[in-house]
């Protein structure tokens, strides 16, 4: 149970520049030129989004952490700067996926305007503790009141990330999502599935039309296995567009089958 949880999430988020950065050091280091060395990992890259995530605030002030997120998930970069695929470090190099890099590469810029938001607030988050197994006393005291988790439990599939991870999907399942609109008032998106291997994937509703009324939609998402073998995780998007803003959202999908048994 603990392991089904723990892959339904998909990690990293993104990738950040963290690699080659002019960084201070200390004076005594082997390799530094005046205090400064070029220095490569995650405590180069988490300033750097740490930066990122300032400015979006800055300009977005009302939105929330989740949002925030979103938006930088939802607006990364697949490919290098030349435009060519990412490629993941090892030996044989193989072509980077979702457990490589999240969403991609942060795109700063695409994040201060992404269209639509994954949002998620205080029932969300107790949803997804009370998904994990924390029980209604440690929930309680986390949030400072009286919490109880709901008599139906919560999938964690239904979490409202920018991304999507189902771990073991033996037949078909349908999960939900909601998007904010962010953007211009009157906006229309439609969607764009690249489905991963093995699996076929189905959007109700295929079409979002938001207005003054309507800020907020939420979608179903239907995903099915379509070749029953076993297989790793495979690697696929879904996507909102409304000719100007395109809200990726990373899809990773294991199928697994029963073997049969024959007396």
């Amino acid at each position: 149970m603990l392991l089904h949880l723990k892959f339904s999430v998909a990690q990293p988020d993104v990738a950040a520049p963290g690699v080659n950065i002019l960084a201070a050091t200390s004076p005594l280091g082997r390799f530094q030129e005046g205090g400064y060395t070029m220095l490569s990992g995650t405590s180069m890259a988490t300033p750097h989004v740490s930066g990122i995530v300032a400015l979006l605030k800055a300009v977005h002030p009302d939105w929330s952490p989740a949002a925030i997120k979103s938006s930088i998930v939802t607006t990364a970069w697949r490919n290098n700067p030349s435009g060519f695929p990412l490629f993941a470090e090892g030996s044989p190099p193989k072509l980077a996926d979702t457990f490589d890099y999240g969403g991609g590469i942060v795109n700063p810029n695409g994040a201060a305007n992404p269209g639509l938001v994954y949002d998620m607030g205080t029932e969300d988050y107790i949803n997804y503790l009370c998904a994990m197994n924390y029980n209604n006393t440690a929930i309680s005291r986390l949030t400072g009141n009286l919490t109880a988790c709901p008599i139906e439990e919560p999938s964690i599939l239904n979490i409202n990330l920018p991304s999507i991870t189902i771990p073991n999907l033996r037949n078909s399942i349908t999960l939900t999502r909601t998007v904010t609109n962010v953007g211009a008032t009157n906006s229309i998106y439609r969607v764009m599935i690249e489905p991963p291997f093995g699996t076929s994937v189905s959007v109700k509703p295929n079409v979002l039309v938001f207005n003054h009324g309507t800020k907020k939609i939420t979608f179903n998402v239907t995903v099915t296995t379509a070749h029953q073998v076993n297989t790793e995780f495979s690697f696929g998007s879904l996507t909102w567009t409304d000719g100007v803003h395109i809200v990726r959202s990373p899809l990773s999908v294991r199928a697994e089958f029963l073997q049969p048994y024959f007396l």
